[in-house]
């Protein structure tokens, strides 16, 4: 039987974040894109994923999405058959991030996360500029709206290094990113390499922190090579 597929999106952002690997991959797969907008640690949002996912799967995911497959792992790591971390980073938060976040979620109860997903976050998002990916982040963020960015902003607020639980996966894996991603660079992928030195990592050249979206065709070729 062919293994399922888990898929984890990033912050504020949900299957369109993944749509043409869903569209190469899920013939003759099960493929799962979770819903994280339910809890605001971690933890919970780790328990809800392995309450619904089947008994033992691939699981991929991208930004936040990695941060909480590393959480997965942690709680589960029987269930993680393979393991592909895209754009992501293990460490806890700093405290200068940390300290930003309150503000930040006061900003979208007050009604102003479509301006700060337009100043703050898209323009750090991609390697070029791109008008259709743009729409999409912006229209992702818009239908899940404040409340989950304040739950998600929490959830990666108090999130726990996870150097230790990638040190101890032995299994199949992968580590991606794209060459000129400015929020997870490439020195934390060779960070998480020399953690699982017998994972493969992948440096997309010309591509930022949305290489699912950017270079999809090169994301999709590695993910298949990583399945098989």
């Amino acid at each position: 039987m062919t293994l399922p597929l888990v898929l984890l999106p990033g912050m504020m952002c949900d299957a369109r974040l993944f749509a043409p690997q869903i569209a190469a991959l899920s013939a003759g797969r099960s493929l799962i894109c979770a819903d994280l907008s339910r809890a605001d640690s971690m933890a919970d949002l780790a328990a809800m994923v392995l309450a619904d996912a089947p008994r033992r799967f691939a699981l991929a995911g991208l930004s936040m999405g990695g941060i909480l497959a590393m959480e997965l792992l942690r709680q589960a790591p029987d269930r993680v058959a393979r393991l592909a971390l895209l754009d992501t980073n293990p460490l806890a938060e700093t405290p200068e991030v940390q300290a930003g976040r309150a503000g930040q979620i006061d900003r979208a109860a007050r009604g102003e996360l479509a301006q700060m997903m337009a100043d703050i976050f898209i323009p750090r998002y991609l390697a070029t500029p791109d008008p259709g990916i743009e729409a999409t982040c912006h229209a992702m963020a818009r239908d899940l709206g404040p409340q989950v960015f304040a739950r998600q902003s929490r959830a990666l607020r108090d999130r726990p290094d996870q150097c230790a639980t990638l040190r101890g996966y032995d299994g199949p894996a992968l580590i991606l990113c794209g060459a000129e991603d400015r929020l997870c660079p490439v020195a934390r992928h060779r960070l998480m390499h020399d953690l699982m030195p017998h994972a493969a990592l992948h440096v997309i050249a010309g591509a930022g922190h949305l290489p699912t979206l950017e270079t999809p065709q090169t994301v999709t070729e590695a993910l298949r090579q990583w399945l098989s």
